[in-house]
């Protein structure tokens, strides 16, 4: 189901009949991971792992429940992400009777891509129990995603033009085939439970995922796929899977805490419609991290968060393998043959690298009313300029993320809670694939993203905020 700059998930739309709830729909801020969960932790830069604060701690710490009310959260994001490419020719090379032109893949020029507002929403909650072996527990759905592009159907390439006029090819588009963009949307439902012993915290969140994905306009490479009718334009595709989430929340003392988690990598079933595309026959887990922080009560109405965090995507082959390695597929009559092909178990990806993010957020009670919070986060850039070319379908290379927000005491039980994102342009510059059957390209690619997120949510308290667990 798609609406006018929101795709929505089966898997949310199937949930709100449960817990009348919208779609999760993807972002992308750390590689394809959001920066934060909910209006609190979107606000303080995604840090927290050591504060809990409100129920939606659970999609990072599951330890932090136990320091949470009887609560419901949820939030409503608007996320833009601004997505634009610029190639240049290089130099023109003679072929004979075909005529001299540039074989660069891409046209010149500089694009952007199209739908450049999402809906993202969340929403969490936790309750106290007190069972022998867990104190709390809780629920919460959150979203990841991102590698979302739309280009539209602009001129061809010279290249492209000459596949058009020899080969019937359209002869439109950034790969001769017309309009080419990615829509992926990973939806995740966490369960936790969680014990307080003296000072010390422990939880566990088993997870659920749905991931689909929606690939068009890459025809063009079907000729170097193990599985050519399996590539491109296939429609929306899903694969669920599961892994599981634990952490640790520590009380050093009446002001300082410490906290850490870890996410197990998330094992999913492969995409079957697009398995000659990534590599593994179209495998696509979702990857390892880890998130640790401290959280400092630096006067009895401002703490101070710092966090960091790593996601392993180099152990995701469909994600990390080089792009580069398409040259190690040989192209025949009768198929494509060696172990770079797309499709094939080392076959092109993306190029990622593992990603650090380093976290700091600070919250202010102003007054029993009102709390004001900042933050910022870095991450390391997943991209090099070798793989800019196959990148432009998913531009994740934004790395300064500044935020700020707030929450609104309303009544006893309802707290108004406001978020908001500016995350400053970032781009990669390398060289196009030689991808032309003629030769070498000197084509210089750029990509580039910046983006920009508000939010707005309601946390609930019922009963009002008990005691702190002993």
């Amino acid at each position: 189901m798609t609406y006018r700059g929101m795709k929505l998930s089966g898997f949310a739309l199937s949930l709100a009949a449960i817990i009348g709830f919208g779609a999760i729909e993807a972002q992308a801020t750390e590689g394809y991971f959001a920066h934060g969960y909910g209006a609190r932790h979107k606000a303080l830069g995604g840090a927290g792992a050591a504060d809990p604060g409100d129920s939606t701690i659970q999609a990072i710490n599951p330890a932090g429940i136990t320091m949470v009310d009887d609560q419901f959260s949820m939030s409503l994001s608007v996320f833009s992400p601004r997505r634009s490419f610029t190639a240049t020719d290089g130099p023109p090379v003679n072929l004979g009777i075909f005529g001299t032109f540039p074989l660069n893949l891409l046209p010149p020029g500089t694009f952007d891509s199209e739908w450049n507002y999402f809906y993202v929403p969340n929403m969490a909650w936790t309750k106290r129990v007190d069972q022998p072996l867990f104190d709390t527990i809780g629920i919460t759905l959150y979203g990841n995603g991102g590698m979302n592009t739309t280009w539209p159907e602009m001129q061809g390439s010279q290249f492209c033009q000459f596949l058009h006029t020899g080969f019937g090819v359209p002869g439109v588009g950034a790969f001769c085939f017309g309009a080419m963009g990615v829509n992926l949307e990973q939806a995740i439902l966490s369960f936790s439970a969680a014990k307080k012993i003296g000072n010390v915290s422990i939880g566990v969140a088993p997870l659920l995922a749905r991931q689909a994905i929606e690939i068009d306009g890459l025809q063009l490479f079907r000729g170097r796929s193990t599985q050519p009718n399996r590539v491109s334009n296939q429609g929306v595709d899903t694969s669920w899977g599961y892994g599981i989430r634990a952490g640790i929340l520590v009380d050093l003392s009446p002001s300082i805490r410490i906290g850490a988690s870890a996410t197990s990598r998330m094992y999913m079933s492969r995409f079957k419609k697009y398995r000659g595309l990534f590599a593994q026959q179209g495998d696509f887990d979702i990857p390892a991290h880890v998130q640790v922080g401290v959280a400092m009560d630096v006067m009895p109405n401002v703490t101070v968060m710092a966090d960091y965090k790593h996601i392993w995507y180099s152990t995701i082959k469909s994600v990390a393998n080089p792009s580069t390695n398409i040259f190690n597929c040989t192209v025949t009559p009768s198929g494509a043959f060696g172990p770079g092909c797309l499709g094939a178990d080392e076959g092109a990806g993306f190029g990622w690298d593992d990603v650090d993010i380093f976290k700091i957020g600070i919250e202010a009670e102003l007054s029993p009313s009102v709390t004001v919070r900042a933050g910022y986060a870095y991450n390391t850039n997943p991209i090099d300029p070798r793989d800019v070319m196959f990148n432009i379908i998913a531009p994740a290379v934004v790395q300064h993320h500044f935020t700020a927000g707030a929450k609104i005491k309303v009544t006893d039980n309802l707290d108004l809670e406001l978020a908001a994102m500016y995350v400053p342009s970032n781009s990669v510059t390398g060289t196009e694939l030689g991808l032309s059957g003629f030769g070498p390209s000197n084509n210089s690619v750029e990509i580039e993203m910046h983006q920009y997120e508000v939010t707005a949510g309601i946390v609930y308290h019922f009963g009002g905020a008990p005691e702190p667990l002993k």
